[in-house]
C-alpha cells in the first residue's frame, strides 16, 4: 500500500522510534508501513494521521489506478 508516511514524518521531525512511540507500536512496524509492506487498521491509520497533524486523504488515500 503506497502511502505518505515518510514524508509527513520527517517533515515533522520525527524519528521512527518516536513515532511509534506516540501511537503505540514498534518501531519495526513504522517502517513496514512506510515501505507499504503492512497495511495498518483504521484505529492505527488515524493515531498516525494525528500524530503527524494529517489527514487521511494526505497520508493514505489510494487512487483507482493504484488497484491494479
Amino acid at each position: 500500500m503506497k502511502n505518505h508516511v515518510k514524508v509527513a514524518r520527517v517533515k515533522t521531525d520525527l524519528t521512527q522510534q518516536q513515532l511509534a512511540d506516540l501511537v503505540g507500536i514498534t518501531r519495526q512496524t513504522v517502517s513496514l508501513i512506510e515501505k507499504g509492506k503492512y497495511n495498518p487498521s483504521l484505529k492505527l491509520c488515524l493515531q498516525i494521521c494525528y500524530a503527524l497533524n494529517s489527514t487521511l486523504d494526505e497520508l493514505f488515500w489510494m487512487d483507482e489506478e493504484d488497484f491494479t
